[in-house]
């Protein structure tokens, strides 16, 4: 027993040693650790959201020497993400630039998509529950409806048949303001405020600026819609 606490702390410290040794082992730098820091770093960039998939779409040899530490960076990013993207980037090993290169990427950025289970006809409420979600590249069906989109403030814009994809096309939001219909307009001037009825001329969601008229002097201004049926003059 007394040999043991006496060895005690030179094993612990062997023990240490050995692993600060593993932990700054050199290692090479793998092609899925290449590709996974340029996804990580163009979803940043471009706040995408979804799961974005990258391959090399030509030859790459990473660098011949290995390293305790790598870090790669994206020097010069594509206007827009896309199914194609170019970028520059270099690869530091130990803090020494290693290589520096333009590389092309095919992309992919899959998230899930609203899809119609049943026919939904135009004007109708924008409803989940008759609604499936499909996984889908948002690359390739730019327009497709990601399912985090959409409530009942949302309605059915036009047709969407049996088993199609929703796309931003097919809803809009469901206006408080409809053409045609008489709106109670609030006018504020510093401490002064004054209220009136007009005609909406068109329709307008929430935040819109929709024309209205005033029925007496037939006289036509713009108005912000805030509310069912209620809109409002800012001077």
């Amino acid at each position: 027993m007394k040999l043991a606490r006496f060895f005690a702390p030179f094993l612990l410290c062997l023990a240490c040693l050995g692993t600060a040794s593993a932990e700054t082992a050199a290692t090479p730098l793998t092609r899925d650790r290449f590709i996974s820091e340029l996804a990580r770093q163009l979803t940043l960039h471009f706040n995408l959201e979804g799961d974005l998939q990258l391959d090399l779409l030509r030859p790459w040899s990473p660098p011949a020497q290995v390293a305790t530490a790598w870090d790669i960076e994206i020097a010069e990013y594509p206007v827009l993400p896309s199914a194609s993207m170019l970028v520059r980037c270099r690869i530091l090993g130990d803090a020494e630039l290693l290589a520096d290169s333009t590389i092309v990427l095919r992309a992919s950025l899959w998230r899930d998509a609203w899809i119609a289970r049943q026919p939904l006809p135009i004007g109708s409420t924008f409803d989940p529950s008759v609604l499936d979600v499909r996984r889908v590249d948002l690359f390739r069906d730019r327009d497709a409806l990601p399912a985090s989109v959409g409530d009942r403030n949302y309605i059915i814009a036009r047709t969407v048949n049996t088993s199609r994809l929703l796309t931003w096309h097919d809803i809009a939001r469901r206006p408080l303001v409809k053409k045609g219909s008489l709106v109670e307009v609030s006018a504020a001037d510093g401490m002064l405020s004054i209220t009136m009825k007009a005609v909406a001329m068109e329709n307008g969601g929430p935040g819109d600026t929709v024309t209205v008229r005033n029925p007496e002097s037939r006289k036509e201004f713009a108005a912000m819609v805030v509310d069912e049926n209620r809109v409002q003059v800012r001077f």
